[in-house]
């Protein structure tokens, strides 16, 4: 009977210590090379949608698109540690008072969804990205975190990262992208199954995002400049 108790012991043990050990050490090696696939895009796969992604450094990403993307998804990603507590809490009250919560969801916490978990939202998914998004911040800088992300998150059917996306929707590598096409990729983040370039509400995102990066002026201080 002992000899089993330990036995128990040991594995919950192992089922406590394995998944945060696995997140750092994935973190880690993310430090240097790029995700080989995320759990989305084989969800994706799964489901028929098609797999294109070509990897680019930063560098070789216009600096328009990640200002766009800050400007559209977290304006305060450069000061914030992984969370923006302020919006989250907005974000709560919200809920607490039976209204849809309209997200607070910061380009860090994206990631560690896209890396980490699953694409249906719960609260058990929400309970781990809050968990593991300090992770993330503690072992990347910004501009890796940026340059993962703008490799990975989908910009249509089986379209991922910004190199894959510019080729699709504007016939031109990344580093080519002008500020309106920019912002026109990344108006389409929230939606990018259903939304197209072409469509209104996308054309009146990207108009607000442009009229934004001007106004975020030092909170960009971490994006690549023009």
């Amino acid at each position: 009977m002992r000899r089993w108790r330990r036995r128990l012991g040991f594995l919950l043990l192992l089922l406590l210590v394995l998944p945060p050990l696995t997140v750092v050490g994935a973190m880690l090696a993310y430090r240097v090379v790029q995700p080989p696939i995320t759990p989305l895009q084989l969800i994706r796969l799964v489901e028929g949608h098609g797999f294109t992604r070509e990897l680019r450094p930063l560098d070789q990403i216009s600096p328009h698109l990640a200002r766009a993307v800050i400007a559209s998804e977290d304006n305060f990603f450069c000061q914030h540690r992984g969370v923006d507590w302020a919006a989250f809490e907005t974000e709560w009250q919200r809920w607490r008072r039976g209204e849809r919560p309209r997200g607070a969801s910061t380009i860090t916490m994206q990631l560690t969804k896209n890396l980490f978990l699953w694409p249906r939202r719960d609260h058990a998914r929400k309970a781990l990205e809050l968990a593991i998004t300090p992770v993330v911040e503690a072992l990347l800088s910004k501009e890796r975190i940026l340059e993962i992300y703008l490799n990975q998150v989908e910009f249509d059917s089986g379209v991922y990262g910004a190199q894959a996306a510019a080729r699709h929707h504007f016939d031109k590598d990344a580093d080519r992208l002008t500020p309106r096409e920019a912002a026109v990729l990344a108006a389409l983040l929230p939606a990018p199954l259903s939304w197209r370039p072409e469509d209104r509400r996308v054309q009146r995102q990207a108009d607000r995002i442009l009229q934004r990066i001007p106004q975020l002026g030092p909170l960009l201080h971490c994006a690549p400049r023009p």
